[in-house]
C-alpha cells in the first residue's frame, strides 16, 4: 500500500521566499536595476533637453517681440509714445490671450500698452536698467496667470521709456508637460520590453543548467550511469570532469567489491577445511571438535558481518544505484515460504506500486529484508505481513519497509537492546543475534533507520526506512 504525504504548506511557505543564492534571480534582479536606472537617467536627461529647448525658444520669441515694440515704437507731437504699426502676432489683441507689451515711464505706467491686458496694466518690478539693458522676470500677471517678461529701457527723442512683453508660463510649461508625458510613456513600453527580454534571455541563458541538474537526477535516481546530452562549450568542461569524477567512483567500488570477494574466499576456505576436519568422523564426539565447530561458526558469521558492511559502504553513496522493491520482496517471500515450509506460515505482500524503487544496491536491500524476514519468521505464529509506503520528507524520497509478525513481540525496554550486535531477546532460538545488527548498520550508511514497534496484531513490527529512488 502506498501512502503519499506533501508537506504542502511548509513548501508554499519556503518557495514564498525569494533564495538570494539563485543565479537566475541575481541575474535578473541587476538587468531590471540597470535597465530602471537607465530608463530613469535617459527619462530626466531629455526631459531636461526639451525643456531647456523649449525656454530657449520661448525667450527668444519673447525677445523677438520686444524688438519688433522697440523698432515699432515713436512719439507723437505731444511727446506720447505710439505704435507705427501694430505688432504682428494677433494674440497681442486678443484679452487675456497670454500674450501682453507695455510702455512705461520713469513716472507713469502703462502709458501704452496692448488690447490683450484690456483694463489691466503689468506690475513690473521698479528695478533700474541701462540704457538698451534687456532683463527678464516672473511674476504674476492679468487674472493672476505666471507669466514670463522681458523688459527693456531705451530712450526716444530724449524720452526715457521702459518696454516690457510678457507671456504666459504656461505656454511654456504645457508642452513640456505633453512631452515628459509621452516620453515617460514611450520609456516605460521600452522598458517593459527590455525587462521581457532580459527575463527570456536569463531563462534561455540558464536553461543548459536546468537539462544539467535533469541529467544528475537521473544519475542519481539510477537511470544513468554518467551525465549525458549535449551542453554548451562553457558547461562541458563541467559535465566532463563530473562524469571522469564518477568513472573513477565506479572503478573504486569495482576494486573494493573485488578485494572483500578475495578476502570473503580467503577466509572461508581455510575455515571450511577446520570445520570439516572437526566434523569428520573421527573427531565428531570430541569436545575439540564441538568447540571447533562453534568458533568457525563465529567466525564465518563475522566475517559474513563485516564484508556486508565494507560492501555497503564502498557502494551505499554511489550516484546511479537503483533497485525495484518488489522484485527482491517476492523473491525473498518465496525463499522464506520454503525454509519455513513446515511452519506453514502465511507470508502475504500488501498492495504496493511496481514503479518503487531503492536508491541503493540490490544484494543491500536483499540483506537487510532477508534478516527482517528470517527474524518474523522465525517468531510469528500464523502470519507475517509485508508492507511498504513511500513519503516525501524534506524534499526528499523516502521508503518505508514494514515486516509484522504475530508472535509474542518484544517489550518497549528490550527493543533498543536487540538492535545491538550479538544481542538476542530469547538465547533458545537459533541465531547469532547479528541479523538485526546488520540491518541496522546497512540502513544507517544509506542515511535510513531500523525501528521496532508493536505490531497491530500484537507482535513485533520492524520499520525500515531507506531513501526512495524517484
Amino acid at each position: 500500500m502506498l501512502i503519499w504525504r506533501y508537506r504542502g504548506a511548509n513548501a508554499a511557505r519556503q518557495s514564498s521566499r525569494p533564495d538570494m543564492r539563485s543565479l537566475r534571480l541575481r541575474l535578473l534582479l541587476g538587468t531590471l536595476l540597470w535597465i530602471a536606472a537607465s530608463i530613469m537617467l535617459t527619462g530626466w536627461g531629455l526631459g531636461r533637453m526639451f525643456q531647456q529647448h523649449v525656454a530657449r525658444q520661448f525667450h527668444a520669441e519673447l525677445q523677438t517681440h520686444l524688438d519688433q515694440l522697440t523698432a515699432q515704437l515713436d512719439l507723437d507731437a505731444q511727446g506720447r509714445p505710439l505704435l507705427r504699426l501694430p505688432l504682428s502676432d494677433p494674440r497681442f489683441q486678443r484679452p487675456y490671450s497670454g500674450y501682453y507689451w507695455q510702455v512705461d515711464s520713469p513716472n507713469e505706467r502703462g502709458l501704452l500698452r496692448s488690447r490683450s491686458l484690456w483694463d489691466e496694466a503689468l506690475s513690473v518690478p521698479a528695478d533700474q536698467l541701462a540704457a538698451g539693458e534687456m532683463q527678464r522676470h516672473h511674476f504674476i500677471g492679468p487674472q493672476d496667470q505666471a507669466v514670463v517678461v522681458a523688459e527693456r529701457k531705451i530712450s526716444v527723442d530724449g524720452r526715457e521709456l521702459r518696454l516690457t512683453v510678457a507671456a504666459d508660463a504656461e505656454l511654456m510649461n504645457a508642452p513640456v508637460a505633453r512631452f515628459q508625458g509621452t516620453l515617460w510613456l514611450a520609456l516605460a513600453l521600452l522598458g517593459g520590453g527590455l525587462a521581457l527580454a532580459a527575463l527570456v534571455q536569463v531563462y534561455v541563458g540558464l536553461a543548459p543548467l536546468r537539462r544539467l541538474q535533469a541529467a544528475l537526477v537521473r544519475v542519481r535516481q539510477g537511470d544513468s550511469p554518467q551525465l549525458a546530452g549535449r551542453f554548451p562549450s562553457e558547461v562541458m568542461p563541467l559535465v566532463e570532469e563530473f562524469n571522469s569524477v564518477l568513472g573513477q567512483n565506479a572503478e573504486v567500488v569495482a576494486r573494493a567489491r573485488t578485494q572483500a570477494g578475495n578476502l570473503a574466499h580467503a577466509l572461508k576456505t581455510p575455515l571450511t577445511v577446520l570445520g570439516n576436519a572437526a566434523g569428520a568422523a573421527e573427531n565428531r564426539d570430541s569436545e575439540l571438535a564441538h568447540l571447533v565447530n562453534d568458533q568457525v561458526g563465529i567466525a564465518r558469521r563475522q566475517v559474513d558481518y563485516h564484508l556486508a558492511r565494507a560492501r555497503a559502504a564502498a557502494t551505499a553513496r554511489l550516484p546511479g544505484a537503483r533497485t525495484a522493491v518488489q522484485p527482491v520482496i517476492a523473491g525473498l517471500l518465496r525463499t522464506m515460504r520454503r525454509l519455513h515450509a513446515e511452519r506453514g506460515l502465511e507470508l502475504r505482500l500488501l498492495d504496493m506500486p511496481a514503479a518503487l524503487a531503492f536508491r541503493g544496491e540490490e544484494h543491500d536491500l536483499q540483506e537487510m529484508l532477508g534478516n527482517l524476514l528470517d527474524n518474523a519468521c522465525k517468531w510469528a505464529r500464523s502470519r507475517v505481513e509485508v508492507e511498504v509506503r513511500a513519503e516525501e520528507t524534506h524534499g526528499q524520497g523516502r521508503l518505508l519497509l514494514s515486516v509484522a509478525d504475530d508472535g509474542p513481540g518484544v517489550p518497549a525496554g528490550q527493543r533498543e537492546i536487540i538492535l545491538q550486535r550479538g544481542m538476542r531477546a530469547d538465547e533458545r532460538t537459533p541465531g547469532s543475534g547479528l541479523g538485526l545488527a546488520i540491518v541496522v548498520d546497512l540502513a544507517r550508511l544509506y542515511g535510513g533507520e531500523l525501528r521496532l514497534q508493536e505490531a497491530a496484531s500484537g507482535g513485533l513490527q520492524a520499520v525500515l526506512e531507506l531513501p526512495a529512488a524517484q
